[in-house]
């Protein structure tokens, strides 16, 4: 196991009700911005939650922070919040909405264009902010990740915000209203989040590996019942903390990281407006399929302790895990096949030539070039 620092600031408040606890989590001074997205939260109570939660706050809202934030749009918000003098933010809606706020409290700050932000990765400083989240999928909500569009150069990045939400309110109940493909999604981010971190190699920490191996068994357990039974409280807090717990660094700790298949994702996304957990679903299986000699010995692990598979060559048992992990996203309804959405070979090049270009190389050994990007979308046409 390699050295690690864990620091996880952010308050989780977990559970039917807590968007109550508001009024104790934000100072009664503070000038604040509540973002929201496009106006779902209106139709499933979650806006009138908020708004009484705030009565005693003064606050403004900024609306239409859309799936794949653009920095466009956060422009425009981070404004409206220099103007209004905002010393604090609260996001209200999905991991975009989040993603988004996280963009709008570093650009406050910030003597510059907030795209210099993500072409710098890193965001130096920001203003405090929370979240009430809607949508389980991104983790966003107990980290320091954003990913943002930008719609004039057809990209899409992420930058390292400076600081935690300082918390986030969790409801099972405000998923019940959720759409099947918006689950769906969520259901497939949450699973590849683990899969990027623990589809590496073997033997570098037990516990990292149980405790994701755990979070993947219950995706793959909860995911068809939630599918049936959308407003079952149990199945969508179980849901909800997997995600969170998915992408809030603990399972991390120590250990090499992959992240190729959401790199590569970005870019379908970017071209071709692909939602971003349908783009993972599509990349995964070539992935897994391009680098299976690599990842060889925990390909093998997963499919033992993930799928129970243990017949078979260990050739037969690892394709038989990739084709179960492609068959699991099918079943939600999502397409896992680049040539389903239209991609063909002309965007496959664009990819390559932009990774060869930029001089990246990503996955736990930095060799997933251009070349291996081609490869990997090959496989998945």
């Amino acid at each position: 196991m390699n050295n690690f620092i864990f620091h996880n600031p952010t308050k989780l408040v977990f559970g039917r009700g807590q968007i109550s606890e508001i009024p104790g989590l934000i100072p009664e001074d503070a000038k604040l911005m509540v973002t929201f997205g496009v106006g779902s939260v209106k139709s499933n109570g979650v806006y009138d939650q908020v708004s009484a939660a705030l009565v005693n706050h003064n606050y403004i809202e900024f609306w239409g922070i859309e799936p794949n934030p653009t920095v466009e749009t956060l422009r425009k918000a981070i404004t409206q919040a220099r103007e209004n003098k905002i010393d604090f933010l609260l996001a209200v809606g999905g991991g975009s909405v989040l993603d988004g706020t996280k963009l709008i409290a570093a650009g406050i700050v910030f003597d510059g264009d907030p795209w210099e932000i993500i072409l710098k990765r890193d965001g130096e400083n920001s203003i405090p902010y929370g979240s009430v989240l809607t949508l389980p999928a991104t983790g966003s909500e107990m980290n320091r990740n954003s990913v943002i569009s930008n719609k004039a150069t057809k990209e899409k990045a992420a930058f390292i915000s400076s600081r935690y939400p300082d918390f986030s309110i969790l409801d099972p109940e405000v998923t019940f209203s959720l759409p099947p493909y918006q689950i769906a999604c969520g259901l497939t981010d949450t699973f590849v989040h683990v899969v990027e971190q623990y589809m590496t190699t073997t033997g570098q920490s037990r516990i990292m590996d149980r405790w994701a191996e755990g979070i993947m068994q219950t995706i793959l357990e909860i995911g068809p019942m939630i599918m049936e039974k959308p407003r079952d409280y149990d199945l969508m807090a179980d849901f909800m903390l997997s995600a969170t717990l998915a992408l809030n660094d603990i399972i991390r700790m120590g250990i090499s990281q992959d992240w190729s298949t959401h790199m590569i994702g970005h870019e379908l996304t970017a071209l071709h407006g692909i939602t971003h957990a349908e783009s993972l679903a599509m990349v995964l299986p070539g992935t897994l399929r391009t680098l299976r000699k690599q990842k060889y010995s925990k390909l093998l692990q997963y499919s033992e302790r993930v799928f129970g598979i243990t017949g078979g060559t260990p050739e037969e048992r690892i394709e038989l895990a990739i084709t179960r992990t492609e068959e699991f996203f099918s079943s939600l309804g999502l397409s896992t096949r680049i040539s389903e959405a239209g991609v063909g070979v002309e965007t496959v090049e664009m990819i390559a030539e932009r990774f060869n270009k930029a001089g990246v190389a990503y996955g736990e050994n930095k060799n997933v070039t251009g070349d291996v990007a081609r490869q990997i979308l090959m496989e998945s046409m």
